[in-house]
Formats: C-alpha cells, structure tokens, sequence
C-alpha cells in the first residue's frame, strides 16, 4: 500500500512540474538577432630622434613610408562596416616645429583622404586628435577603397638647434576602432 502511495505521489509530481513551467519556445528569435562587433587595431607608429631630424635639413623630409592596407579588400568586410574612429597620437620632444602627414590611398595610389598636422617644437605635449568616419563622419567609401597609407614627416625648423629634452623623439601613432553589422 505504501509502495503505490508513493507511486502515485510521484506521478503527480511529475505531472504538475510537466505543467507547471511550459512555455512555446520562439526559435525565429534569430532573424531579430543583431551582431555588431568592435575591431580595434594599431594602424602606424613613427618615431624619430632628434638628431635624424636635424641630418633631414631645413624642411628636408625626414620619414617617408608607405605600407600596405587591405583591411577591407574582402566584399563581406566592406560590405558590413557601420562606421570607424581613427585616433592620431603625437608627442614631440624635439626643438622642431614639424608637419606629419598621412595619406589614403587607393589601388591606383590615388589619394583619397589625408591628415595633415603641424606640431609645435617641444614642449607639444601629448596631442590627440580622432576623425570619424560614417554617419556624422567622412565617407565610410574612403576607408572601404583604402589599399594603402603613406606617411611623410618633414622638419618645418632650422637643422642646428637641439633641444634641452634628454633624448629629444617625435613619436607618432595612430590606431583605429571598427564596427560592422554581422547580421
């Protein structure tokens, strides 16, 4: 009797948890899903002594570079991209009013965009600047057509002067922030 008690407890256990906790599953919930992940990635970085500058002359270019960027060479890549933040840092420690500048360019080496920034002779201090691209921003077709960047420096000041700076440096970087819509 105790036996088909019990028994019968628990199928009425099992019955009512059966009951109790159901709810119709909405497996379409995936087509509302949104994905829009953030890359972040290190774009350029100059450095430059002092003496190197100097070795340049008087508004000789001291730095010239021109390196490969096919972040968004693939279709699905360009294709997905919302909008971009390219941060430029600057510290210049040197006694040299400089100009840096970096160019977009295309397949064809065509520029496309540019930043050009004049830097006062130390003490610059640390300057920041951030361009967006996308809504509010330049066109996000600047950074989709983007083969290639181009960096030039040139020193804007005499080529005697030294400054009082213990190891006297230009340093240059830039990193930038992508988001894309995945789905």
């Amino acid at each position: 009797m105790k036996r088909s008690f019990y028994l019968l407890l628990c199928f009425a256990v099992v019955l009512m948890l059966s009951q109790s906790c159901t709810e119709q599953q909405d497996f379409g919930q995936f087509e509302d899903l949104s994905i829009t992940p953030t890359l972040a990635t290190g774009l350029f970085y100059m450095e430059s002594d002092e003496a190197t500058i100097n070795d340049a002359g008087t508004f000789g270019t001291f730095y010239a570079q021109t390196v490969n960027f096919d972040a968004f060479n693939e279709e699905f890549v360009a294709d997905h991209l919302i909008e971009g933040t390219i941060t430029y840092e600057i510290v210049n420690t040197t006694s040299k009013q400089l100009r840096i500048t970096i160019e977009y360019l295309d397949e064809a080496g065509n520029t496309l965009d540019g930043e050009l920034f004049n830097v006062d002779a130390d003490p610059s201090g640390l300057m920041t600047w951030e361009v967006a691209y996308g809504p509010g921003g330049k066109s996000l077709d600047i950074l989709a057509n983007t083969s290639s960047l181009r960096l030039t420096a040139t020193n804007l000041s005499d080529a005697t002067s030294v400054s009082s700076q213990p190891e006297p440096k230009v340093k240059f970087k830039s990193a930038a922030e992508f988001l894309f819509r995945l789905k």
